[in-house]
């Protein structure tokens, strides 16, 4: 008998940890609607990725009567972008969500304006950010692994960017290395998002974000495959590379 009170305890313990697990896991997401023009625009399909990339919170699109937030050019919210001959608005609907409320932190930051200007189907931008904040004169250090960072920076991205001075003589000279491409004002975007920028989304996979290969159209090189926390160590190793010193403004597209 007590042999089997001890088991039961131990199945009951061991229901309450995979129990509160679980509840960790869906806690770093929250629901957000928006109207199906917006969705249809695309702009969400750009957007919303790049927030998780930086923050590994989960953005659900739902209707409007299951969500914690919504995106919308009516009521009182944050105004966010501007857009479609309307100024867009995000509504908290769950105050105190805190994932709501980093939403908000990164889409009226630098980082969250750049990506909303960097939407530019058929080369248009067709949103601006709405909402200007005072630039933070602080040099941006970010955390992580940074150790980890770099050997995961030499593995993943040595073979095309010098990465460091072991990788100098092994990478193709077209590429810019890390250390100008910190020199960039938007660097941080630019590297939180750089499996969107060509050429990476023709061989770039990440964990829970990209869409698999279309079976018809495979990578054409042996496929670069990273999960969040793997970018998070890279983009900690890169936040204290000093920027290359180039003199004049340099000058990119």
């Amino acid at each position: 008998m007590g042999c089997r009170l001890f088991c039961v305890g131990l199945l009951g313990l061991a229901l309450c940890v995979v129990s509160a697990g679980a509840g960790q896991a869906q806690s770093r997401s929250f629901r957000l609607s928006a109207p199906d023009t917006l969705v249809a625009s695309g702009f969400l399909k750009h957007l919303l990725p790049r927030f998780s990339l930086k923050t590994q919170v989960r953005i659900e699109l739902v209707g409007t009567g299951e969500a914690d937030a919504r995106l919308s050019t009516e009521g009182r919210g944050t105004p966010v972008f501007a857009g479609a001959d309307a100024t867009w608005v995000l509504v908290t609907l769950t105050p105190g969500n805190e994932h709501v409320d980093r939403f908000e932190d990164w889409i009226t930051s630098e980082v969250g304006r750049k990506t909303i200007g960097a939407f530019k189907p058929g080369g248009k931008a067709l949103f601006t950010a709405a909402v200007a904040r005072q630039a933070d004169d602080e040099t941006v250090v970010l955390e992580g692994n940074v150790v980890e960072g770099e050997k995961l920076a030499v593995r993943h991205c040595g073979r095309c960017h010098m990465v460091n001075e072991a990788t100098r003589l092994t990478t193709i000279g077209s590429s810019p290395s890390f250390a100008v491409m910190r020199s960039f004002t938007d660097w941080q975007a630019r590297f939180e998002a750089f499996f969107a920028l060509n050429p990476h989304p023709a061989f770039t996979l990440i964990d829970g974000v990209t869409e698999p290969f279309d079976a018809s159209r495979p990578s054409p090189i042996v496929p670069l495959e990273m999960t969040l926390d793997e970018l998070d160590a890279i983009l900690a190793f890169v936040s204290r590379i000093p920027p290359a010193d180039l003199g004049a403004p340099i000058q990119y597209q």
